[in-house]
């Protein structure tokens, strides 16, 4: 499988942080801030706002200076450590939503190893711009790029000048042949000293001799070089809580044996359930990382309905993941950790009951991590009168409800989350249809009950103000009940299109 990674860039980061951390007391966006930082004894611009920018501020401009040309600029001092800390809290923040392996990336970033990820989402850039309407919505700048290597995602997000850039896989190394050769995450005088011989772009380094380059300049331009390209792999050592439990193992020599591979990791299993269990917790997931002897990291992850230290089921569900994991040349290391473990509760079981709740956790947990947690819910009851919003999904260990519908007009086992339209013999508006033709097939009404009128909810739209429904139960000749309704009360035309929909069928 080919490797896919996402890198993530803020480029406003300390002043997007500080603007979260005001909260209501943060100045208008258009106010210019900038953080200071030293350059050697002066006081200088280190990060700063898009409204400073504007204004014609730079990195690395003297506070003096800045002062004097933009009135009304706020400073505040750049808080490194504050700064590194908040992105150390965010990547365990993205590794919960998006992947086990998540880093930062640098001081301003953060690197996610999309590998077999994007599926889940919709697709690699459905979840680059999931990623940055969530950034978004919590105040932070970001643009998104996803590459076959680090280093290529790196130079892509950062100097690309687009917010989300999807590079098809296979096409990296042309995408960023254009970019600067800053964007090879080079120190600021290896930057100078290829621009002094001449190399502007990737592009240009990437086609000159490395001999003569590495004499020059040492071997960091073409190791960087490599790594962007994808020649020589990268790892992305994944950010991990303090508190977050966790087991590892070290190998004397790589294993690469699936049943040797399931045998170590149910041992691995074993110890962290010990842990959990001395600790009095219970893993809601499990990540495990596989360290390669050619610096890759496969990764698999579990998540559980409930709190857990179930040795044996924990292994089992780890050991199926197993055949998503590509060992290479080699497994020389195995870490496995739980995090958000939760307090763990027994229940004393009542033995002469004879209803004993039956334990579905076990059930769910397969089905979850087979299909995905998205596939597997209980459907719940919503206060609502349109059919189609009258359903939620709810966790699956949740407790089941009574649902609110009318207990005199039944709804149908299968009900159509989008009505299909159907063409009818009406006769008058408030009489259903004498016939109608559904997904080429006609059928004769012989009865029917109704109609249900539903109207718009129009404390959520005002387009639903004068909308309403007609619904009705039929039954055909050949003795199939249908679920139908009109779009509208059959006369006035604001009250809907006054076209026939399938709504449902009955059992």
């Amino acid at each position: 499988m080919t490797p896919r990674v996402i890198s993530v860039f803020l480029p406003r980061w300390p002043t997007d942080r500080l603007r979260r951390g005001q909260g209501k007391a943060a100045p208008p966006p258009e106010t210019p801030v900038v953080m200071v930082g030293r350059v050697g004894r002066r006081r200088a611009i280190a990060h700063l706002n898009f409204a400073a920018a504007q204004a014609g501020l730079r990195i690395g401009q003297a506070v003096a200076h800045a002062t004097a040309l933009v009135p009304g600029l706020l400073l505040h001092d750049l808080d490194v450590d504050g700064d590194q800390a908040a992105l150390h809290r965010l990547a365990l923040w993205a590794q919960k939503l998006y992947s086990p392996t998540v880093a930062p990336d640098g001081a301003d970033g953060l690197v996610i190893d999309a590998t077999g990820c994007a599926h889940l989402f919709g697709g690699e850039e459905k979840m680059a711009i999931a990623i940055r309407e969530r950034l978004s919505k919590v105040g932070l700048t970001a643009t998104v790029a996803i590459a076959d290597s680090w280093g290529g995602a790196h130079a892509l997000a950062r100097f690309s000048r687009r917010a989300i850039f999807v590079a098809t896989p296979g096409t990296t190394g042309r995408e960023i042949s254009l970019l600067p050769a800053a964007a090879l995450r080079l120190p600021a005088d290896l930057v100078e000293g290829l621009g002094r011989l001449g190399f502007d772009t990737i592009g240009e380094l990437e086609a000159t001799p490395k001999g003569p380059l590495v004499h020059r300049l040492g071997a960091e331009p073409v190791l960087r070089l490599d790594q962007a390209f994808g020649r020589k792999a990268e790892p992305i050592e994944p950010v991990m809580a303090a508190e977050t439990l966790h087991v590892r193992k070290i190998f004397a020599e790589p294993i690469g044996a699936p049943e040797t591979m399931a045998r170590y990791l149910t041992q691995l299993t074993q110890a962290l359930c010990a842990v959990l269990e001395e600790a009095g917790l219970g893993a809601k997931r499990l990540d495990a990382w596989f360290h390669r002897v050619d610096n890759r990291i496969e990764m698999a992850r579990i998540g559980l309905a409930s709190p857990s230290r179930n040795a044996k089921r924990l292994a089992k569900l780890l050991c199926e993941k197993l055949e998503t994991v590509d060992p290479g040349f080699g497994v020389e290391k195995i870490v496995l950790a739980a995090p958000g473990a939760e307090r763990l509760v027994y229940k004393q079981a009542k033995a002469l009951e004879a209803d004993q709740a039956v334990d579905l956790s076990g059930l769910i947990d397969t089905l979850s991590n087979r299909l995905g947690p998205e596939h597997v819910y209980r459907l719940a009851s919503a206060e609502s009168d349109l059919p189609e919003r009258s359903v939620r999904l709810a966790p699956p260990l949740d407790a089941p409800e009574s649902f609110s519908w009318p207990a005199d007009w039944p709804r149908p086992t299968r009900f159509f989350p989008r009505p299909e339209p159907i063409d009818t013999v009406a006769l008058l508006p408030d009489a259903p249809p004498a016939a109608f033709t559904w997904r080429g097939t006609r059928h004769r009404v012989r009865c029917a009950d109704g109609p249900e009128r539903v109207f718009g909810e129009w404390w959520k739209a005002d387009a639903e103000l004068a909308r309403s429904r007609d619904y009705f139960q039929v039954e055909d000749d050949s003795g199939e009940r249908f679920w139908i309704f009109r779009d509208g009360d059959g006369e006035d035309a604001q009250t809907g299109t006054q076209r026939w929909f399938m709504a449902g069928v009955f059992g």
